[in-house]
Formats: structure tokens, C-alpha cells, sequence
């Protein structure tokens, strides 16, 4: 599972991003159980957590985030806004991650409002739904409505976050441990 936080979550170990997702095929649910106890005891010093959102026979989806900074997001003003609409009561990171995996669990699908969760701008995430994922002015980790120069800024550092990444995990030794930024 290290590789695939590194393949898919060096923004967030590098505490430029809030969070990611990404499936993991396991083998067994042990394994899986195994895995996430490993990375949330080696990770909560340095701020990072794992949960599992959804679970099928041989892959869960993983969130990978950042609570502190997860609290902040949801805090926004237009974030929380969006959120009280689709029913979201608390907005504690705890529950409100709850309370989305709920959705994603019920109708299989990802709702709208996930890009909140991913750091994503709200802005960005607003203009998502009520253009239902058309007329953007970009698109590259999300699909841009507001600052388009700001978010091309923001998908080329987290481009140079994964390569350096991948650079130091797979040729070079660091450990997820010593990747990961205590926040």
C-alpha cells in the first residue's frame, strides 16, 4: 500500500493538498485491516490519515487526508454553505467523512461535493455542479470555473510533488515515513 500513496497521494504526504483517493486491490481483508492499522499508526504523527470509504470483495477505495487541514476546508464559508444543503449536519472532519461515504456506499457513485473533501476550491467545486461538469476554463486534478491561472500553478506543483516523490521512494530509499511532512 506505500507505493500506491506514493503513486497516488504525494500532495497530501507533502502537505500541499488536503487529500486523495485511490483503490486498493488486497487479497484479503486481513491484509487490508493489517495495512491500514500499519499506515495510520505511521502517519498520525505526521498528521495523515487513512480510512476506508468503500469495500467490495477485493478493493477498497482509500481516503487519504489531512485532518487539520480537512477541518479548515469544511469550514469555509461557501463549503459549509454547499454541504448543509445536501444534508451534511456535522462538519467535524469525522463526520462529515462519514456522512460522505454514506453517500458514496448508497448510490455507488461519487457525489458532486467530494472535491471539498479533495481540497479542492469552492468555487471550483460550486461551478462543477451547476454547470454539471461543463463550460470550464480547464481542467487538470479538477475542472477549474474560478482562478484558472492559480490552479494551473497548483497542478504543476503537485506534478513536481509526485515526480520527486516517486524519485526519492523508488530510486532513492526514503521511506514513507521520512517523505511524509509532520503538519
Amino acid at each position: 500500500m506505500e507505493q500506491y500513496l506514493i503513486n497516488h497521494c504525494a500532495p497530501t504526504l507533502a502537505s500541499l493538498k488536503t487529500a486523495n483517493l485511490f483503490n486498493y486491490s488486497f487479497a484479503s481483508e486481513y491484509e487490508l485491516e493489517a495495512q491500514l492499522l500499519h499506515l495510520n499508526t505511521l502517519l498520525a504523527v505526521k498528521g495523515v490519515s487513512l480510512t476506508m470509504i468503500r469495500k467490495t470483495a477485493d478493493s477498497a477505495l482509500i481516503y487519504v487526508y489531512r485532518s487539520r487541514k480537512l477541518a479548515l476546508d469544511l469550514a469555509n464559508k461557501t463549503a459549509s454553505c454547499m454541504l448543509k444543503k445536501l444534508g451534511y449536519t456535522d462538519l467535524s472532519p469525522e463526520s462529515a467523512i462519514a456522512h460522505l461515504a454514506e453517500r458514496i456506499n448508497r448510490t455507488g457513485d461519487f457525489p458532486h461535493e467530494i472535491g471539498l473533501f479533495l481540497g479542492y476550491p469552492p468555487g471550483d467545486v460550486m461551478g462543477y455542479i451547476q454547470n454539471s461538469g461543463k463550460n470550464c476554463k480547464c481542467s487538470g486534478c479538477w475542472k477549474v470555473y474560478c482562478n484558472e491561472c492559480e490552479a494551473l500553478k497548483t497542478f504543476a506543483k503537485f506534478a513536481k510533488c509526485k515526480e520527486v516523490y516517486k524519485s526519492m521512494f523508488f530510486r532513492k530509499g526514503k521511506t514513507l515515513h521520512q517523505l511524509t511532512i509532520a503538519v
